[in-house]
C-alpha cells in the first residue's frame, strides 16, 4: 500500500515538474515574473497576460522597465502618464510607415487604463 502511494506521488511530482518546466520554456512567464519582482514600476498591460506579454525594448537606465512590448494581438508602449500608463495598437494595423518601436508612427492607438 505504501509503495503504491509513493509511486503515485512520484508520478504526480514528475508530471508537475515537467509541466512547470514546459510552461516556463514555452512562454515568457519566467522572464515576466523576474521583471515584475525586480522593479515595482513594471506591470503587464490589462489586455495581455503574464504568459504572453513580451517586452522588446527595455529602458537602459537604472530601472529595467519595458518601453515597448507585444503579445499575440497587440503592440504596447509605456507612456509614463498616470491617466494612461500605456498605449496599445493591434498587430494587424493599417498605419502608413508603421514602426513597432516608434509610437509616433502608431495611428488609432488605444489608451490603457491605470492599474
Amino acid at each position: 500500500m505504501k509503495s503504491a502511494l509513493r509511486r503515485t506521488l512520484g508520478i504526480f511530482a514528475t508530471v508537475l515538474i515537467v509541466g512547470t518546466t514546459a510552461i516556463c520554456l514555452t512562454t515568457p512567464l519566467a522572464s515576466n515574473v523576474a521583471m515584475l519582482l525586480m522593479d515595482r514600476s513594471n506591470f503587464i498591460p490589462a489586455q495581455s497576460s503574464i504568459f504572453s506579454f513580451e517586452p522588446y525594448v527595455i529602458n537602459e537606465g537604472s530601472s529595467n522597465y519595458w518601453l515597448y512590448g507585444q503579445d499575440r494581438t497587440y503592440y504596447y508602449h509605456f507612456t509614463y502618464q498616470a491617466d494612461a500608463p500605456y498605449l496599445y495598437i493591434t498587430r494587424k494595423n493599417a498605419c502608413a510607415g508603421f514602426d513597432r518601436a516608434d509610437v509616433r508612427t502608431w495611428c488609432g492607438a488605444g489608451r490603457g487604463s491605470p492599474r
